[in-house]
């Protein structure tokens, strides 16, 4: 099909990007990557009025280091995330998820903000900035503001974001010495999303597990932290068996959708597997 008539801007600074986010209204769309919302527009899923393509902000596709944390421009590609010795020192999580994301095709052209902004709840990397209490910085002819991932994601493709705000960056906390880290995902096919994702960290105090987090993906119509598991670990030791009956309570509290391809049931299953693989493998 042929996506319905829309204008098309293309702004050279973010200031310009705001500014025509905001005159464009609630039907305005912004462009990065374009991975999710150019088959929305082909199929007329999405009908916006003006679309805002951000290829040019090359200044919102910086890595940098910020003491305690990294700030990753909302406009880095999958492919830039990956490669980034800060990102994989710092930060190797989102590298162990970012390279499950589809294929190299489009983790050459998907941009880390737009993958977040989208808010699936059955992709890999609104569960990673859960878990890492990642916190999402946006902007808007209003000013800036700072959201916690914890409060981002609403509801199935849903964010806090108003109409008018741009995702410019997205600030990680540094994981020290200590912390493991692990994505566990189970997928019919290599490039298929999620039926259920892992996304896990944990850190050892010797033989035990001083504190542990751990997000589910395509467990609800948002990504969730699996509080049960988290506080079951805590304190307690490091081992398989431990893991194990900690891990039964991953589906607490959680909504899991029934699909073709699968049942509620049958991801509150997946579940307690992966999430029990997921922490024997973060701790080592």
């Amino acid at each position: 099909m042929i996506p319905a008539t829309f204008d098309y801007v293309r702004p050279t600074s973010v200031d310009d990007a705001v500014q025509a986010l905001s005159d464009g209204g609630e039907d305005a769309k912004v462009l990065a990557g374009g991975q999710s919302l150019m088959p929305l527009l082909r199929l007329r899923l999405a009908y916006p009025d003006s679309l805002i393509d951000l290829g040019r902000l090359d200044a919102l596709r910086e890595i940098r280091d910020e003491g305690d944390s990294l700030v990753i421009g909302a406009m880095a590609t999958h492919h830039q995330v990956i490669r980034d010795p800060l990102v994989r020192e710092h930060v190797p999580l989102i590298v162990q998820a970012t390279e499950t994301v589809a294929d190299p095709a489009v983790r050459h052209r998907g941009t880390f903000g737009g993958s977040l902004a989208h808010a699936d709840p059955a992709g890999d990397l609104p569960a990673v900035a859960l878990a890492l209490d990642a916190v999402l910085l946006v902007r808007s002819s209003r000013g800036e503001r700072e959201i916690p991932a914890s409060e981002f994601f609403v509801d199935w493709m849903t964010s806090a974001m108003e109409p008018d705000e741009l995702l410019v960056g997205v600030r990680v906390p540094k994981l020290g010495a200590g912390w493991g880290v692990h994505y566990e995902k189970f997928h019919r096919t290599a490039q298929a999303w999620a039926i259920v994702g892992v996304a896990c960290a944990v850190h050892r105090n010797g033989d035990g597990v001083e504190e542990a987090r751990v997000a589910l993906t395509n467990m609800g119509a948002a990504p969730v932290r699996a509080s049960a598991v988290e506080t079951a670990v805590r304190g307690g030791s490091a081992s398989e068996e431990a893991f194990r009956t900690a891990a039964a309570q991953a589906a607490a509290g959680t909504e899991p959708p029934t699909d073709l391809h699968g049942s509620s049931e049958y991801r509150a299953h997946l579940a307690t597997v992966l999430t029990a693989r997921a922490l024997a493998a973060a701790a080592g």
